[in-house]
Parts: C-alpha cells; structure tokens; sequence
C-alpha cells in the first residue's frame, strides 16, 4: 500500500455550549473543548484525518503535550509507513513513548490511530469500520444518550427539560464529588422518575472511595440506576472487586483501561463487569477492537461512551459502537455540549438517533478551517 509521506498536525479549540463541570473558563474567560489534529497524506495524495482530544479534568494528557509529542517523537516513527500495518504503527509509538503501568500519551496515539484508519478505508474504498474484522451484528445507526450534569437541581432540570425536547430518552448523570450521596441519589431518583422507561447511568468518574461506593450502590439500585460506570479510582483493585462481588450494581471500568494489555489484567482480577469504551482514550480504534473482542469473549457487558468527541472523533467512535453491535444508548454528547462542527451537519442527530457515516474511511470531510490550522511536522 503506498507509504505516508507527509504529517501535519494543528490545534483547533470548539465554543462549549450550556454547562459541563469538565470545561472551566480560559484566561479570556471563554469556555472552550480543545483538540488536536493530524492529517497523514500517501505517496498518491489521499489524506487520513484523526484527532487527539485532551482534557485536564480527565487524563493528564494537555493540548500541548500532545503537540509537542506528536512533531518531536510520534512524526519521525510514523512517516514512511504503511498506514495498513496497525500493529507496527502501535508497536513504533509505544517504542517511541513507552507504556508504564498502562500506554504512554493515549490521547495522543489516537490521532495518528485515527488518521491512519481514515487513510486505509479511502485507500481501499471502505468505511473504516470495515479494517476491524468481523463484526458481532453492525449496526447502521447509534442511540444516544442524554448527559445530565450540574451540582444544582436548577440546572439538572433545566438540562432534563433540554433534552426531552430534543428528543432523547436516555440519560446518564454525573455523580461523586463536588456533589454529596444525598444529593446523588436525589438525582437518581429525579432522572428515573422523569423516564421510567429509559437506560439510566450512573458515571463518578472516579468520584467515591470504596467505601463510599459500598455503601452507595445498592441505594442507587433502588433509586432506578442501571449500571455505575468509573466508581473508583482505577488503581482501587480491591474496592474494585468488592463492588463486583456485591452484585448490587453492574460496575464498568473507564479510566484506567487504556490499553488490550490492562483489559486482559482487569478482566482476570474480577473487577468488573464490563467497560464503557472510549476510543479517544483507548489510543485509537485498533486497540478499541481488541478490547471489545475480549470483552465478548468473556461475556462481559460493552457500552459505548466519549470525552465530549467533536468531529473526527466521534465519527471513529460511530465506527468502533456500530461494529461492535451496541444497542444500548451511547453516552457520546458532543452533539449536546459542542456548539460548532468543522463538518457543518453530517453528523448531526436526528433526535436521539445517529447514523453511521457510510463513505469510505472515518467518513466524513471537514471545512476549510480545519487545513487552515495545520502545519508541516514531517515529510518525506
């Protein structure tokens, strides 16, 4: 296949629109999701985009570090490869930042991982979901779900009457600190109470101790939560086998699994009942697959989630959920907190529904402002 001659990277920040407590305001006050971009171009001219989507208030990855990582370590490992060969791509960037106890710079790798996913399906006529081997049931279109989070019920309210209007069913809220347990499972109740019906999820990102989620769980149980997502801190391998052990919750993982290598070490300890899947942590599709292929081996439970992915982002993880054959609503709320697209519509919702792009590669094409944020870090 031919080879990637040239390597541009670029930052472009996307307006926060309504209230999320991961998005604090800049020095000029505007609140802001950041990201970077890659564009890999082969020895033919087509070109792969990816994207890198850091967030201080999640991983320890910085917009800056991704972009000095990216043009003084990545570039000089990725040029003049074969975009096709995915294991030797993830083998060279972790040779070149190497892994402690879990991959080194995810955040960062997932770009390139997603350009070069990009690239093969245009190279090959594809949508990228298609590189991934053979799927459990593809789907052709993603639920979503509605994000409610806010330590005042003024807001929460508000963000439920939003989301009802804009057609969406299922909700998945935000517990743990700065909010107290009584006032988690007054939202419990109130989310369950305001859909009935819906799936409703509970994420702490990494919010309680153990103890505190003991004793928790089984009253968000009886509060209508179905499934707790990120309980603990991931290095809480006891608590975490406690809470599995309790049963009174299905308890999934998220921070902390980054990579096939600590899916396998987790799954084996008994810690969890299954994963809230983020490629954009993961370091791109490639070892997303992996996961999600452990996952069903085991029995284990598959959701699908984000870190507020714009663009190129979201479209990969429409890519790894549709594979993967996810029926439960994903909690991707890009679409919910980003108020600009460098792909105007396309991939817009339809209410609480949306659809897989179908052209080759990640599918979709960004506008004019997206070429105009790169520089050249490399090129052969």
């Amino acid at each position: 296949m031919p080879r990637i001659v040239k390597i541009e990277i670029g930052r472009f920040d996307y307006a926060v629109a309504g209230e999320f407590k991961f998005f604090k305001p800049g020095p000029d006050g505007r609140i802001t999701r950041p990201s970077v971009l890659v564009r890999l171009t082969d020895e033919n001219g087509v070109e792969g985009w990816g994207q890198s989507v850091p967030v201080l208030t999640w991983t320890y990855e910085t917009v800056e570090s991704v972009l000095t990582t990216l043009e003084l370590y990545l570039a000089e490992v990725v040029l003049g490869r074969d975009p096709t060969d995915f294991a030797g791509l993830h083998a060279a960037m972790n040779t070149a930042i190497r892994p402690a106890f879990s991959v080194g710079q995810p955040l960062c790798k997932a770009a390139v991982d997603l350009a070069c996913h990009d690239l093969v399906g245009k190279q090959r006529g594809v949508p990228a979901w298609q590189l991934f081997g053979e799927p459990a049931q593809a789907r052709e279109e993603i639920l979503l779900s509605w994000t409610v989070a806010s330590p005042k019920m003024e807001t929460v309210e508000a963000q439920l009457a939003e989301g009802r209007a804009r057609g969406y069913r299922n909700f998945n809220i935000k517990v743990g600190a700065p909010q107290s347990a009584d006032y988690d499972l007054t939202l419990a109740r109130k989310v369950r109470a305001f859909a009935p019906d819906g799936f409703l999820w509970a994420d702490a990102n990494t919010g309680y101790t153990p103890a505190e989620a003991l004793a928790l769980a089984p009253k968000l149980r009886d509060a209508g939560v179905d499934v707790l997502e990120s309980p603990l801190a991931p290095t809480q391998i006891r608590g975490y086998q406690a809470l599995k052990k309790q049963g009174a919750l299905p308890v999934l993982m998220d921070e902390g699994i980054v990579g096939p290598e600590v899916a396998t070490e987790f799954i084996a300890l008994d810690m969890m009942d299954g994963i809230a899947m983020k490629p954009a942590r993961n370091a791109g599709l490639w070892p997303s697959v992996q996961i999600v292929n452990q996952l069903r081996e085991h029995g284990l439970t598959v959701l699908g989630s984000g870190l507020t992915d714009p663009d190129f982002s979201l479209a990969g993880a429409l890519h790894l959920f549709a594979w993967s054959g996810i029926t439960r609503p994903c909690a991707l709320n890009g679409p919910q907190f980003l108020a600009d697209s460098l792909l105007g519509d396309a991939l817009a919702p339809a209410a609480d529904v949306m659809a897989l792009p179908s052209a080759p590669g990640l599918g979709v094409a960004p506008d004019g402002r997206a070429v105009s944020c790169l520089h050249t870090v490399a090129r052969s």
